[in-house]
């Protein structure tokens, strides 16, 4: 999720704070050796497989905190340090040595604040890290568990990739896991050179924007980031935002609102692939662009273009290893539908609509912010979950859904309304 996390239509996270923040925690850390802190097998044992949870395009896995657990956490490339998003684990798990800190200079509100500790031991599978520095907050004001409709406690990336050899199966949602030193060359695998900087991976891809202009693009691989790609500056300036596009709001920074448009590049390579017509968001420039400062970049590369490969992350080596899998050439599709939703109630099964973008199918048929979704084609919301609702809106342009909607300030269900909300394609 690099320091942005876009809240795209219908695919909304709060990365952008996320990443703006952990940024600030870096240097307030910055004085803490945390280079030394790896996860390291229990035993003789070389490898693991462990499964992953995959929700709304977040790979979630399952830690254990200071030997209590487990705890659902995104496993996050674009995350250069431990942050625990939920402050009920400070209790729960007993965390010790917590500093208080304030972060300002984001906006108009009040200070971020947040503790840092560097004492938490974490474990995965037969793995542990002892004595990992982490950042917890003293409010969820990211709330990454209404996203993904189910607990997500925080975020794991550079203590994870960097500990291990990490081959990643996305047809089968599974790790394997392999000590750094074990020799292991995935000889089916295509090699793409990584470029570790600032705690993360960096690469190289050449795209062609919709002029025919050709960029050999520095991107971050962000395996947090939903969206395929976003291109944020072009050598300082911002790039031509495609005459086809959807202008709206593409999430919320520390700064507030990122305002934006998604549109669509022709083509972009991942190593020796091609992948064509792939959705792009171009943030505004003021709003992401000219606030890059730590590493030159251009832009990020999201999972919705590392899932169409079955992959190895070699962090020691500077290596992402690829294989196609059987979805590398799906059509990239955005949210059809217009609205973005989040979980909602104590089990988060209830489905709330937190924006519509206008002219969309959404809003031509009257739906509204803070309106109820109680069934879609008659089955109610709580027997699906927010990949299954992700995926229909996304599905097919000119497909129908019948939805079930209480409207916003209803309170009885005879105030139940139905609605006919047909999916239009808009780029």
């Amino acid at each position: 999720m690099y320091n942005q996390l876009y809240q795209w239509t219908g695919s909304s996270v709060k990365a952008c704070m996320i990443k703006s923040f952990i940024v600030m925690i870096c240097f307030v850390l910055s004085a803490t050796d945390t280079t030394a802190q790896k996860f390291e097998f229990t035993g003789r044992r070389k490898k693991e497989i462990v499964a992953f949870k995959m929700v709304k395009n977040l790979m979630i896995i399952k830690l254990m905190v200071n030997g209590k657990g487990p705890f659902n956490f995104v496993l996050d490339t674009g995350v250069g340090l431990f942050l625990i998003s939920d402050p009920a684990l400070i209790d729960s798990v007993s965390i010790k040595n917590l500093r208080s800190i304030n972060i300002s200079g984001f906006g108009d509100g009040e200070p971020l604040s947040a503790y840092i500790t560097p004492s938490i031991d974490v474990g995965f599978g037969s793995t542990n890290a002892k004595g990992l520095s982490a950042a917890i907050l003293k409010q969820d004001i990211f709330e990454l568990s209404s996203y993904v409709g189910m607990p997500v406690h925080g975020l794991i990336g550079y203590e994870f990739f960097s500990s291990f050899i990490v081959r990643i199966n996305f047809s089968l949602n599974t790790l394997t896991i392999y000590r750094p030193e074990t020799v292991y060359i995935p000889r089916k695998g295509y090699r793409v050179s990584l470029m570790i900087e600032d705690r993360k991976p960096y690469l190289i891809s050449h795209i062609q924007l919709t002029s025919g202009e050709k960029i050999a693009a520095k991107l971050i691989l962000d395996t947090g980031a939903g969206h395929p790609i976003s291109l944020e500056t072009n050598g300082g300036v911002p790039f031509e935002v495609p005459e086809v596009n959807i202008a709206g709001n593409l999430g919320i920074g520390l700064t507030g609102p990122i305002s934006g448009y998604i549109s669509r590049v022709k083509s972009l390579t991942l190593g020796k692939y091609t992948l064509n017509d792939v959705i792009t968001a171009f943030p505004d420039y003021d709003d992401v662009g000219a606030k890059v400062y730590s590493v030159s970049r251009n832009g990020n590369m999201g999972i919705t273009v590392l899932r169409r490969f079955n992959v190895v992350f070699d962090y020691n080596e500077s290596a992402l290893y690829i294989k196609p899998g059987a979805v590398l050439n799906e059509p990239f599709e955005h949210d059809m539908s217009g609205m973005e939703l989040t979980s909602a109630g104590d089990n988060f099964e209830r489905i709330l609509i937190s924006r519509v973008e206008p002219g969309s199918s959404a809003d031509e048929v009257g739906l509204r912010k803070d309106d109820e979704i109680l069934a879609i084609n008659f089955k109610p919301v709580f027997e699906m979950n927010a990949t299954e609702i992700d995926n229909m809106f996304r599905s097919k342009s000119d497909r129908s859904f019948i939805l079930d909607v209480l409207p916003n300030g209803s309170k009885s269900l005879r105030d139940k309304q139905r609605v006919i909300l047909t999916l239009k394609r808009r780029i």
